[in-house]
C-alpha cells in the first residue's frame, strides 16, 4: 500500500534526521557507555544500579546529545564536498534545511548543558570545552595536514574518558581498552579520507590523501591496524574473561582488513573497509559482557 505524499515527506524527513545526527553511531555511544560503566569501570555494581543512576544518565544522555550536534555541525561544514562524494545522501540530509539543523545544533547543545548542570559545575565546563572542541575541528582543524585525524579520533573517544572520570577509575586495564580503540578508530578515520577523496581535493582539505598518495596513506594505515597489537598484548595480561576470545579473533580481523586495504582501489572498496572497522568495533562493544 503506497503511503500518501505528506507521509512519505514525514518518513524521508525522518530519515534526513536519522542521517543527519547519525543516529547510528549515537545508539553504539549509548550502548558502549552503559556496557563499559557495568563491566568495565563499576563491574561490582549491578544492572540495577547503573540503570537508576542519575547521573550516570545525565552524563551518557549529555555525551549522545554533543555528538549529535557535532554531526550536525560537521555535516554543515562539509556540505560542499558531501556534494561531489556522496550526492545522493547530501539530497536527502538537505531535505531539512541548514537553517533548521542549525536551530536543532542550538537546541541539543542546550540539552547537553542542561545534563551536565546536574551532574556538576566541572560536567558543565568539559561540555562547553567538547562543544568548542568539536565546532573547531568541523570549521578549521578539519582541514589540516595529519591533525584532523588525531583530532577526530579523539573526539570520538573523550566521552568514554569523560566516563572514567565519573566513577575515577584509572584502572591500566580502561587505558589500554582505549588504546586499542583509538588506533583501530584513527585507521578508519584515515580511510573514510581515502573514500572522500575527489571532494577533499576539490575543496583543498589537507588530508594525507591528498598531500601524499594512496601508497604511502595505506602504509600509514597499516601501521596504525599495526599499533593496535600493543595494547592487545597488555590486555592479554589482564582478566579478561571470555572476552580474550574477541582479542584473538582480532589478530586475523586485522589481517583481513590489512588485506582488503591493499586491495581496494575505489571509494566502493574503501566504504567496505570503512563498515568492516565499524562491524568490528560494534563486535568489540557487546563482547565487553564477556568480562
Amino acid at each position: 500500500m503506497w503511503l500518501a505524499p505528506k507521509q512519505q515527506k514525514r518518513l524521508l524527513q525522518a530519515l534526513s534526521l536519522f542521517s543527519v545526527v547519525r543516529a547510528y553511531n549515537i545508539i553504539v555511544l549509548v550502548v558502549a557507555q552503559y556496557f563499559a560503566a557495568r563491566y568495565i569501570l563499576a563491574s561490582p555494581h549491578s544492572w540495577w544500579n547503573i540503570i537508576t543512576d542519575g547521573f550516570l544518565f545525565c552524563l551518557v544522555m549529555a555525551s549522545a546529545t554533543s555528538s549529535a550536534a557535532g554531526y550536525i555541525i560537521n555535516n554543515f561544514y562539509d556540505s560542499a564536498k558531501d556534494q561531489i562524494n556522496r550526492p545522493k545522501k547530501y539530497l536527502l540530509e538537505h531535505l531539512l534545511s541548514q537553517q533548521w539543523q542549525l536551530t536543532l545544533y542550538l537546541l541539543l547543545n542546550m540539552i547537553t548543558l542542561v545534563l551536565a548542570s546536574v551532574i556538576s559545575f566541572r560536567a558543565v565546563l568539559f561540555f562547553v570545552s567538547y562543544i568548542f572542541a568539536i565546532w573547531l575541528y568541523s570549521s578549521s582543524l578539519k582541514r589540516l595536514f595529519w591533525l584532523s585525524n588525531i583530532v577526530a579520533t579523539f573526539l570520538m573517544v573523550l566521552p568514554f574518558g569523560a566516563l572514567t572520570i565519573y566513577y575515577r577509575n584509572f584502572d591500566p586495564f580502561v587505558f589500554y581498552h582505549g588504546g586499542y580503540l583509538f588506533f583501530l578508530l584513527l585507521a578508519r578515520d584515515i580511510i573514510k579520507d581515502l573514500e572522500n577523496f575527489r571532494g577533499d581535493w576539490v575543496q583543498r582539505y589537507q588530508t594525507l590523501p591528498v598531500v601524499f598518495n594512496d601508497t604511502i596513506t595505506k602504509t600509514i594505515i597499516s601501521l596504525s591496524f599495526l599499533l593496535c597489537l600493543i595494547p592487545i598484548y597488555f590486555l592479554g595480561q589482564q582478566s579478561l574473561g571470555y572476552m580474550v576470545y574477541y582479542f584473538m579473533a582480532t589478530l586475523p580481523y586485522l589481517g583481513l582488513l590489512l588485506w582488503a586495504l591493499w586491495r581496494a582501489k575505489d571509494q566502493k572498496g574503501y566504504l567496505w573497509l570503512h563498515n568492516m572497522i565499524k562491524f568490528w568495533v560494534l563486535a568489540g562493544v557487546f563482547c565487553i559482557s564477556l568480562i
